[in-house]
């Protein structure tokens, strides 16, 4: 089988429930081991040759038509919760339609660490696109606890991501040990690092994980909002939906977490977090400056 670095394939063993792509290739006891990113799931795994699957391009097609439908669906439902959360601050700033003011937004700033290249250009053509203002930062999970605490002086943001790809093993222990996991113990000592920075949460708001990572330890660690609950797989743009809804809610009202989890792909048996303040600042009057 002519599988090749960034060949699409599936797992057998797996029924080929997830498209991966191969990032490398390795040998292990004389045998070719395929280390796989998901294609459009934040999980990182590993097979040999022999377990995989090479998908055609009409079954690629199908499949990915399938997730588009899914980004597609919960683009509208947050567009709709962004109309109404528009309409509220119009409500406020104006005491209640009662006064003609015009005002200005100062929304939160953004900063987005992700262990896979390709996931973050995706993510932010997102952010653009819902109108979020990001710093952008491709760096290895094992390399970011080393460098969080430079970008965070660097970028000063409200809201920080650390994302990229994570599994779970059954073969490495109980789902409660952290060493069990890809990535997880790199994203907690990042979160660790970060909060030696910032320690209160509402301050600079974090989200953490990425699939089947240890939640409960990155909540512990000091993330407000973390994947995954229930060790599933989270799409590769649900960091940025919850981001969206943070940024897009004043600081003078708490972020509901069901709120949050609602209108992205995954929901809450793959993300989850601790009540929050969003990071949206209203100012006013709004007075646009005429070229004369």
């Amino acid at each position: 089988m002519d599988v090749q670095v960034n060949s699409i394939v599936g797992r057998r063993s797996y029924r080929c429930d997830v498209l991966f792509r191969v990032i490398d290739i390795q040998e292990k006891d004389n045998e070719q081991i395929a280390i796989l990113y998901g294609e459009d799931y934040r999980l990182i795994a590993d097979a040999p040759f022999q377990d995989l699957v090479q998908i055609n391009q009409e079954e690629r097609s199908k499949i990915t038509k399938e997730v588009e439908s899914l980004e597609e669906q919960s683009y509208e439902l947050f567009q709709q919760d962004i109309h109404l959360l528009r309409e509220q601050l119009d409500y406020e700033a104006t005491n209640g339609y009662s006064e003609d003011v015009s005002y200005f937004q100062v929304p939160g700033r953004v900063l987005h660490l992700d262990g896979d290249p390709v996931y973050l250009k995706k993510c932010l053509d997102l952010y653009e696109k819902i109108g979020i203002s990001v710093y952008g930062v491709h760096c290895q999970e094992k390399e970011m606890p080393y460098r969080i605490g430079s970008l965070i002086e660097k970028y000063q943001p409200d809201i920080l991501v650390v994302t990229g790809h994570d599994a779970y093993s059954k073969m490495k222990g109980k789902k409660a040990d952290l060493n069990a996991y890809r990535h997880s113990k790199s994203f907690v000592k990042t979160v660790r690092e970060a909060r030696k920075k910032v320690p209160n949460l509402d301050q600079l708001v974090i989200f953490a994980g990425a699939c089947q990572s240890h939640f409960e330890s990155l909540i512990q660690a000091g993330a407000n909002f973390a994947s995954s609950p229930l060790r599933v797989n989270i799409h590769a743009l649900d960091p940025v939906y919850i981001v969206a809804k943070i940024c897009y809610t004043s600081f003078m009202n708490q972020v509901n977490v069901w709120d949050v989890l609602k209108n992205t792909l995954t929901g809450e048996k793959g993300l989850g977090g601790v009540e929050t303040k969003g990071v949206l600042r209203i100012g006013m009057p709004y007075k646009p400056i005429n070229d004369q």
